[in-house]
């Protein structure tokens, strides 16, 4: 038996609002479909982020919609669970809910088992730092509930796990149920795969299925895994989509013609256009040159971006794109100010991405949900 796991589609991400970037995502998820249906695996698993956020256009929607009916026509079933930017603070159901209604996908974030042609499948949708706790004595009795199931038992979570990224990790490898051959992970965009020898199986993340924008510019392969669970052991083999390449350079001021002629000879057999991102260093730099050097690229690239890395900083420098190093930093300062792990992943991870999008409501709305929820582990305390 066979199956896909695809994760952090982010189906709606218009980066740098360039429609062809968004066209990008919605051709890597497609191939990600067609080799999935070539393959002939038997189920799909989507481990959530699902859409770029919780009101996805119409594009975004169909091209879901699309998808899981092409899989369905090939009798390949489909599984789901919600990510954070599939779910809306204001009480709403969320979109992909209408693929479980019509009987596309089945959604399975609810942490209640369920069997499929003698597999075992358990989803939690993502779970936010004051519920943590609760979930943990959940994981305890998922354990205990699988643990005599003789199949292929997979867990499906949207988190991240500390001994992958030890800044965006919520959960520990040891807080994860015990008796799963198999745990389909999403949130992380790399892609990654570890095995504890305190877990049955291995913990496996495919990474999103292209560049985002909190994951900056680099010369990376995306792509999904398809598992193998014909044998007692659960095999990810990884396949890599054909994605729009994307390169970051650093260069010297006085060396910076020469680097784009080199650019210019290193991206002029490929087959789509790259995004390219140039970061200078150097005294005395005259804008004007920089600009004009950079116009060279503007034929043979979809975006490019330059920096200068002094205490001079151009007004001009381009950059809508934050790398994770950045991302970390400032979650790892929040820590040490609010002296809470807890506290510092809720105000980073939960409450900053609404105020910085200006969503000062469904920021509000966050901290009062946040606060009831501690009020109540207080008083039950």
């Amino acid at each position: 038996m066979l199956f896909s796991h695809i994760s952090d589609t982010h189906l709606g991400l218009v980066q740098y609002g360039s429609n062809e970037r968004e066209q990008d995502v919605y051709d890597a998820f497609n191939q990600a479909i067609d080799i999935s249906i070539k393959d002939k695996v038997d189920f799909v698993i989507f481990a959530g982020d699902i859409f770029e956020n919780p009101k996805p256009n119409g594009n975004a929607i169909l091209q879901m919609a699309n998808a899981l009916k092409r899989l369905k026509e090939n009798d390949i079933k489909s599984f789901f669970i919600l990510g954070e930017h599939d779910v809306s603070n204001v009480t709403s159901n969320p979109v992909p809910f209408v693929y479980h209604n019509l009987d596309f996908a089945k959604y399975i974030g609810d942490g209640k088992p369920i069997e499929y042609e003698g597999i075992m499948l358990v989803g939690f949708d993502k779970i936010r730092p004051p519920e943590m706790a609760q979930n943990k004595e959940r994981f305890l009795d998922i354990d205990k509930t699988v643990e005599k199931f003789s199949g292929h038992k997979i867990l499906v979570l949207h988190q991240g796990i500390t001994e992958f990224n030890k800044f965006a990790g919520e959960l520990q490898s040891t807080d994860l149920p015990k008796n799963f051959t198999y745990y389909a992970m999403g949130h992380l965009h790399d892609k990654d795969v570890k095995q504890f020898n305190h877990l049955k199986g291995p913990i496996v993340y495919p990474g999103s299925i292209e560049l985002t924008t909190s994951e900056g510019i680099k010369d990376i392969k995306k792509g999904f895994f398809e598992v193998d669970i014909s044998g007692n052991e659960a095999i990810p083999n990884w396949i890599e989509l054909d994605t729009r390449p994307q390169f970051s350079f650093k260069t010297e001021y006085k060396e910076l013609t020469k680097t784009i002629d080199e650019i210019i000879e290193k991206i002029s057999s490929l087959t789509k256009k790259p995004v390219i991102e140039v970061k200078i260093q150097g005294e005395d730099i005259d804008i004007d040159h920089i600009q004009a050097q950079i116009a060279r690229l503007d034929s043979s690239t979809i975006r490019r971006f330059w920096k200068i890395e002094t205490k001079q900083i151009s007004d001009s420098s381009v950059f809508l794109d934050k790398p994770n190093e950045i991302e970390d930093e400032i979650l790892k300062l929040s820590i040490k100010a609010l002296d809470s792990e807890q506290d510092a992943n809720f105000a980073i991870n939960e409450l900053l991405p609404k105020l910085s999008k200006d969503q000062a409501e469904q920021g509000l709305e966050i901290i009062i949900e946040n606060y009831e929820k501690i009020k109540k582990e207080k008083n039950h305390d």
